[in-house]
C-alpha cells in the first residue's frame, strides 16, 4: 500500500555499511527517476552512481548531516551509506524547474529503495566543488543533491508536529521526526 511506503521512506542517517548495494540496483533506482515527470519533459537530469568503497570515501567527506543534531558528526565507519547517487543538471538541457524535476526524481528514488529494503537521505549540504573535485565531474554539470543509500540501521518514527518541528534522537537513539497534523496543513472550506 503507498501509505506504508510512504511512512517507510524516511530519512536514514546511519546504514549497515557492510550491506551493499549493487550497480544494478543503482541502475533501477535511476530508471524509476527516468520514468518519473519532468517539466516540459526536458529531461535535463543527469546521474552518477558510486557503490564502491574508495568512491563512497570520496563522496562521504564532502557531505554534512543532520543539522538539528548539533553533538552528531555523521554516521561512523561502519554506519555509512553503502552507496551513493549525485543528482547533477545537464546545464546545456536549460530547464528553469529542474529543482522541480529533481524532487521528483529523489522522490522516486527513494520509494524505490524502500520498496527494495533500502533507505536513503537526500543531501543538500555539500561541499560542492570538492566533490566535483574528488569524483572528476565536469563543468557543464550542476551538483543539486546526493542521495544516500544503503540498509537502514536505525529506527525513526513519526510523530505529531507541537510548536516545534525540529528532528531529535532519544536515550535509545530512536530517531523522531514531528510532523504537522493533516487538519493543520489543509486550508480553506471543505468542498
Amino acid at each position: 500500500m503507498m501509505l506504508d511506503l510512504v511512512k517507510k521512506n524516511r530519512s536514514y542517517r546511519r546504514f549497515a555499511q557492510d550491506v551493499p548495494v549493487t550497480r544494478e540496483t543503482l541502475e533501477q533506482l535511476v530508471n524509476l527517476a527516468r520514468l518519473s515527470a519532468s517539466a516540459a519533459n526536458k529531461q535535463p537530469l543527469k546521474y552518477l552512481l558510486c557503490w564502491e568503497a574508495e568512491k563512497n570515501a570520496l563522496v562521504f567527506e564532502t557531505l554534512a548531516w543532520a543539522a538539528y543534531l548539533k553533538d552528531w558528526g555523521g554516521p561512523q565507519e561502519g554506519e555509512r551509506p553503502a552507496a551513493y547517487i549525485v543528482v547533477l543538471h545537464d546545464t546545456e538541457i536549460s530547464s528553469p524547474l529542474v529543482h522541480v524535476d529533481a524532487g521528483i526524481a529523489c522522490q522516486s528514488i527513494l520509494l524505490g529503495a524502500t520498496e527494495a529494503g533500502l533507505g536513503g537521505c537526500i543531501l543538500a549540504s555539500v561541499k560542492r566543488d570538492k566533490l566535483r573535485e574528488n569524483l572528476h565531474i565536469p563543468a557543464r554539470y550542476e551538483i543539486l543533491l546526493v542521495i544516500a543509500l544503503g540498509k537502514p540501521a536505525e529506527t525513526v518514527v513519526i510523530e505529531t508536529a507541537g510548536d516545534d518541528i525540529k528532528y531529535w534522537r532519544d536515550e535509545q537513539d530512536v530517531h523522531h521526526v514531528p510532523k504537522r497534523p493533516l487538519e493543520e496543513i489543509i486550508i480553506g472550506a471543505r468542498c
